[in-house]
């Protein structure tokens, strides 16, 4: 699209571009995963770990996310990951604009005693 007043056959100049760091979308893919509620952190939560374990590989406009979470009992663990991988990728592509070709989930975790708090 031509901005306003410009003449036919002139060059438009580039907006620019954006560069994510590989642990920035990885957060935010952990954080996305924490949006779901039968998702929890890994067993490592007495350590101080809040967020599912996350990391990413992106190269140009695609990433790949490995995520590492626990599943609250007595959830269909096959039901939340596909929950997960489903937002994760949703979350990340409209957060980021990012294709996410993949989202790979390890359950560590099986989390009990944890009442659901989670934002939907």
């Amino acid at each position: 699209m031509m901005p306003a007043g410009a003449q036919p056959g002139a060059v438009v100049p580039s907006p620019g571009s954006i560069s994510i760091a590989e642990k920035v979308v990885a957060k935010l893919a952990s954080l996305a995963a924490l949006e779901m509620p039968d998702a929890a952190a890994t067993a490592q939560r007495a350590l101080g770990r809040t967020r599912p374990r996350a990391s990413a590989r992106v190269e140009g406009d695609v990433a790949v996310i490995d995520l590492e979470i626990g599943v609250r009992w007595p959830a269909s663990v096959p039901q939340v990951t596909a929950a997960v991988r489903r937002h994760v990728r949703e979350r990340l592509t409209s957060l980021t604009g990012l294709t996410i070709a993949e989202v790979r989930i390890v359950v560590t975790d099986l989390a009990t005693g944890i009442p659901p708090s989670r934002v939907r």
